[in-house]
């Protein structure tokens, strides 16, 4: 046991460590160059925390300990802990706040899945303390963003409105609408059409599970439904969002409207959108958003509400998305000098001048020689990491400079 790591987590090895920070140095300044500030926040929390809003079920939550004062878990997402700090530790801050996480994450495994990865890591944006849509286009467009500054390829942009699939919903009695919402989030049309309806509501619930395509298409198809206010007024919001969204960005976006995109509890209050990457005929999730905007009253004492909008990238998703492609580092960095004592006495020297050597403008990697091999093997090694620059050090700090080809 003790020459594995537990079950649900892995090593990470120096290489992919690499291609990650890429991937997370290029998200960093996109989120920088948009106003947003970073915030860390505790990995463990209260479960009462974690679970406010319902949009995280407790049986997920990995729990470390019981206080008196409650029960402790490790953070299964970021969007909670965020909206805390920020009603209970920035009241006094300008609004909007706009704020970044680069954090990992930890989710319990279900018990038919052992050995399945608990351990995440994300990076993602809220929007704290403003509604309307255009914040929802920000957010959007922050996204397409991030991705071209990856140079993801392949990917669509899935796009839903809660509010407006509630609508589509209410026709169903209440002791029926969950399981109709239940079959529609997992894509189950065969449980769908298992489910006791009437023949026009089993037609009603296969047309939302088929809301889904080109925007223009969608919107019509729904526009001829009979909505209530409160969808008719999301049909026209969503019209506008897209027309922004399409008009703002400096490329055509692969962008799908479905408006069975749903979560199974009402957490989400307006748009709900999916990032998904195809590569080598398979599709997978990278990230996904949307707008809450009862959360941050759950924490508030006076249960002042506010506006809320994120999305979460997930690293492990994007790294695999972007695997094979170029501009992701295929290899490790290479040091640029390897520093020699020619003796024992030139030792001290010899890490006066690799220090000297570190301290450039410009990073540059200096490996020191800590003996024990021949200046035959010496070259070698060079040749075999790529260093192509050593520094033979004397005793009174002089290098003799030799270059490998």
């Amino acid at each position: 046991m003790i020459h594995q790591p537990p079950a649900g987590s892995r090593d990470i090895l120096p290489l992919e460590v690499s291609q990650k920070r890429w991937i997370v140095d290029r998200l960093q300044a996109v989120f920088q160059r948009w106003g947003y500030q970073r915030i860390i926040t505790s990995t463990l929390e209260w479960l009462d925390t974690l679970t406010a809003g319902g949009a995280i079920q407790p049986d997920t939550v990995i729990e470390v300990g019981e206080t008196a004062q409650g029960r402790l878990g490790l953070r299964p997402e970021l969007t909670a802990s965020i909206a805390r700090a920020a009603v209970t530790r920035m009241a006094g801050d300008k609004h909007p706040l706009r704020l970044y996480y680069n954090a990992n994450v930890f989710r319990r495994a279900a018990q038919s899945h052992h050995g399945r990865q608990v351990e995440f890591y994300q990076m993602g944006v809220e929007l704290l303390y403003t509604g309307g849509s255009l914040a929802d286009t920000e957010i959007l467009l922050l996204v397409v963003d991030c991705l071209q500054a990856l140079g993801l390829k392949d990917w669509h942009l899935l796009l839903g409105q809660a509010e407006l699939t509630r609508s589509l919903l209410a026709p169903f009695p209440p002791e029926q609408r969950g399981a109709v919402r239940e079959a529609i989030a997992h894509l189950d049309r065969i449980g769908l059409e298992a489910l006791d309806l009437t023949p026009e509501l089993r037609d009603r619930a296969l047309l939302i599970l088929n809301l889904r395509g080109r925007p223009e298409d969608v919107l019509q198809r729904v526009s001829q439904l009979d909505l209530d206010a409160t969808g008719q007024a999301s049909v026209e919001n969503l019209k506008t969002l897209i027309e922004r969204v399409r008009h703002s960005s400096p490329q055509e976006l692969p962008l799908i409207l479905d408006l069975s995109l749903l979560e199974t509890i009402d957490y989400y209050t307006g748009i709900v959108f999916e990032v998904v990457a195809s590569r080598q005929n398979y599709a997978r999730v990278v990230g996904k958003g949307g707008r809450y905007d009862q959360l941050l009253g759950l924490y508030d004492p006076n249960g002042e509400g506010g506006a809320g909008i994120g999305f979460a990238l997930n690293l492990e998703d994007l790294h695999a998305a972007l695997l094979a492609a170029p501009q992701l580092p295929q290899t490790m960095p290479v040091n640029d000098w390897l520093v020699i004592p020619k003796t024992p006495a030139a030792e001290a020297m010899a890490f006066t001048y690799a220090q000297q050597l570190r301290q450039s403008e410009h990073l540059v990697r200096v490996e020191l020689d800590l003996g024990g091999r021949s200046p035959a093997q010496l070259r070698d090694y060079a040749r075999a990491s790529s260093i192509r620059r050593l520094a033979w050090v004397d005793g009174e700090g002089t290098p003799e400079i030799e270059v490998v080809g």
